[in-house]
């Protein structure tokens, strides 16, 4: 057995050791190679081409909030894969969408998931809703070497605040600051277009069922208008990522429950191309 282990013959002292709930921490401290943010990159000459995620939307319900996702990647001018998943649950209550460099920003939610909850194991509590975003935004910062050679990850967090009642959401920015957004939010490619679609549709009384309608509505005004965000497709059965986080949790709908949803949108569309009216006063 090596000398920088005690009993188990496998984990390094260091790991039994009382110290920080911060799991990122305990990396920093002794495996810094294994944050994204820390690794050495080769030698760069010219753009790097790598898959990017594109359009993630939020919306705030009473009771909750919606985020949700297409399903595009592109790489450069090309679609690089038609099926991704960019919407995935932090905890119980919180979810986070991703948007920017794909590899990156899915390896950035799985170390955040893990901080999570090593933090609940170690102080036997979660963290609040604040908290999790201030999370987020300091390991975003500690991507910032990688966003400057153009790996970028800017995520969207939304989640259940249940000290609060209600739902939150928080946007940010490369260099990881942070902002709450109230009501609705957008990242990505095409968010100029879905913030745009929800500036016209919100509504602060919305019902969940009426969230989720916004939101496809929002994705689909976007795919109308970004090459980059993938819009329903129909023949191959993809349907964007939905998810709802309330005071029972996350829940991300359901396959059948999405499909209904953006069929409807469509059958609408069919009459109105450009969407539901909003009224002028």
């Amino acid at each position: 057995m090596e000398a920088n282990t005690r009993g188990t013959g496998r984990l390094p002292a260091a790991f039994l050791t009382p110290g920080s709930s911060s799991f990122m921490d305990f990396l920093s401290d002794h495996s810094p190679e294994m944050l994204p943010g820390k690794r050495v990159m080769p030698p760069m000459q010219g753009h790097i081409e790598a898959p990017h995620g594109t359009t993630i939307v939020s919306a705030i319900f009473p009771g909750g909030v919606v985020l949700a996702g297409d399903r595009r990647a592109t790489m450069g001018n090309m679609i690089a894969q038609r099926d991704i998943e960019k919407v995935f649950p932090a905890d119980e209550y919180s979810a986070v969408g991703i948007a920017g460099t794909a590899g990156l920003a899915v390896e950035m939610v799985k170390l955040f998931q893990l901080e999570l909850e090593h933090f609940e194991k170690v102080e036997g509590t979660t963290l609040s809703l604040e908290g999790k975003a201030n999370r987020l935004s300091t390991m975003i910062r500690g991507n910032l070497g990688m966003a400057m050679q153009g790996l970028a990850v800017v995520p969207l967090f939304a989640g259940y605040d249940v000290d609060r009642d209600k739902g939150r959401i928080f946007s940010y920015d490369v260099t990881g600051g942070r902002s709450e957004e109230h009501g609705f939010a957008a990242t990505g490619s095409g968010s100029i277009f879905a913030k745009g679609s929800m500036k016209k549709l919100f509504r602060e009384d919305l019902t969940e069922q009426e969230a989720t309608t916004l939101v496809i509505q929002a994705l689909y005004d976007a795919a109308d208008d970004d090459s980059a965000t993938g819009g329903p497709d129909m023949a191959r059965r993809i349907f964007p990522i939905v998810t709802v986080i309330t005071e029972d949790g996350f829940r991300r709908l359901t396959d059948a429950e999405s499909s209904e949803l953006a069929r409807s949108v469509l059958a609408r569309r069919l009459e109105q191309p450009d969407g539901p009216r909003a009224s002028l006063l």
